[in-house]
């Protein structure tokens, strides 16, 4: 029977502590176990795994009034967290990985204080059409982590200031700013507290699962390893990437994100490729980027290139033929 373990606060409100924490619990959790970790961090931006932090974050506005940039793990596009926000992980080895249970958990959480939402669009859960809670996902080997933000009172406006929503974006939500695509739940329950919104997660976590939820054990921190993952998320290598220079650029959204392509073209072969995306499928953009690498410059290459990507979902075929035809388009220029 699988265990139910909860972490009801995480190092403090320094981010890279708490993504480092994440991380040592994505690599620890055991067999027949789900863990949720609740966390909160001060001012931060946080980015996908694949985006480009130059150009989705103020960083020298954000740095200059105290704040952090933080890269996770897993894809998708980037958010504002403040200490009006309570992060969520589900963390579980994947025979036990249920993205429709854990997000029930949710849900149920939110109806306990009597405010109706619903899932919606790729990675997005909404009260009355405006959304309070972004998801994304996460897995390597058997590993699996869903994690995501609950909005209670998060400054917008600061929000508003830091983030650098492309208007595309915006027009695809039919929304003329990031603060009107979103909403506070203390717009719905005005003494709404975090610690309430913990006790309730906490509740239906159990109540979704039908299982008891006990406090995980802190024996089972290893402060050392805890520390180097740390390390690495505050990394300037793993926070902002190297900076390549390019010959030729393109952007593009599709259904399922928007991404950059920058590539540098000598004597007719990419001698170096980057793509930048906030797809929540990371593995698929990482294999379609080192697919470019060596490649010579023309439509047949990238043809050839791009359909000897390994599709194994619907998605993954998609992405795929609109990134040839991205590629395409560029080599036309």
């Amino acid at each position: 029977m699988i265990r139910l373990l909860t972490l009801a606060h995480g190092p403090g409100t320094y981010p890279y502590p708490n993504f480092g924490m994440e991380e040592y619990l994505l690599y620890h959790v055991e067999e027949e176990e789900c863990i949720l970790y609740l966390w909160q961090n001060e001012k931060t931006v946080v980015i996908g795994r694949n985006q480009n932090a130059w150009k989705e974050c103020r960083r020298e506005e954000l740095e200059a009034a105290g704040g952090h940039l933080v890269r996770r793990l897993s894809g998708g596009g980037a958010v504002f967290h403040d200490l009006g926000n309570l992060n969520f992980t589900f963390i579980t080895r994947k025979e036990n990985y249920d993205v429709t249970k854990q997000t029930e958990v949710i849900l149920r959480a939110v109806k306990k204080l009597g405010i109706h939402a619903e899932r919606t669009g790729r990675n997005d859960i909404t009260a009355e059409g405006r959304k309070f809670s972004g998801n994304a996902y996460y897995e390597t080997g058997d590993f699996c982590c869903h994690h995501g933000t609950i909005l209670l009172s998060v400054d917008k406006e600061e929000m508003a200031r830091y983030l650098n929503v492309s208007r595309e974006k915006l027009k695809s939500k039919s929304v003329d700013s990031v603060r009107s695509r979103v909403t506070n739940l203390c717009e719905f329950v005005p003494d709404l507290t975090v610690r309430r919104m913990g006790q309730c997660l906490e509740e239906s976590f159990g109540e979704v699962y039908g299982l008891p939820v006990r406090p995980f054990p802190p024996e089972r921190m290893d402060e050392s390893e805890a520390a180097e993952r740390t390390a690495r998320f505050a990394s300037w290598d793993w926070k902002y990437g190297r900076k390549i220079p390019f010959s030729d650029e393109s952007a593009a959204r599709f259904s399922w994100g928007e991404v950059q392509v920058l590539v540098l073209v000598e004597q007719g072969r990419v001698r170096e490729a980057k793509i930048w995306s906030d797809a929540l499928d990371t593995d698929f953009i990482k294999a379609a980027e080192e697919a470019l690498g060596g490649m010579v410059w023309s439509r047949n290459a990238a043809a050839a290139r791009f359909s000897a990507l390994s599709c194994v979902t619907l998605l993954q075929e998609t992405m795929r033929r609109d990134l040839q035809d991205a590629i395409c388009n560029m080599i036309e220029r």
